[in-house]
Formats: structure tokens, sequence, C-alpha cells
């Protein structure tokens, strides 16, 4: 969960856990924010996608940069998504 939100919602009750079960738990995350988006196509939800994908190389131990030239490196070797083809019956 973001880390303000325990100190904006009134009502509920929050705890914080290990590193260890927030890093695990953002995969969880990760998995609902990506259906948010796919119901929705909101650019809200891709935005949230964006945070839990940091988070969760920070949970790896890797800097936004770390990760975006990891990113770079595989679309040099592998190409993007943008030509849209996909694999049939493989």
């Amino acid at each position: 969960m973001r880390d303000k939100i325990p100190f904006l919602a009134s009502g509920l009750r929050f705890e914080k856990v290990s590193r260890e079960e927030a890093c695990r738990l953002l995969v969880d995350k990760l998995f609902e924010e990506a259906e948010e988006f796919r119901k929705s196509s909101n650019p809200e939800e891709l935005a949230d996608l964006l945070e839990v994908i940091e988070a969760l190389g920070q949970c790896l131990g890797l800097k936004w940069e770390e990760l975006m030239e990891i990113k770079e490196r595989k679309r040099r070797e592998r190409g993007g998504f943008e030509k849209g083809w996909v694999l049939v019956g493989g």
C-alpha cells in the first residue's frame, strides 16, 4: 500500500510489515494494478503499475535508472512492442 494511505484513511487499521513481506505483497499488488488497468485503460492505473514496478526494483536492490538500463538493453537486443507482433500457436 502507498505510504501515506494509513494517514489519509480513517476508521481502518493498518500495520507495518517487514521489508521481505512488503516485497512479497508487492508482487500481488502488481497483478492487482495490472487487472485494474486491463479493465479501465485509465492512465492513473498505468502510473500505479510504474510505482509498484519501481518499488519491486528497490526490493531487488535496483535503482530506477538501473532498471531502465536493463529495459533499454533488452530493447536493443530483442526490440520493443511497437510493431504488433504476436506468437501464434507457440
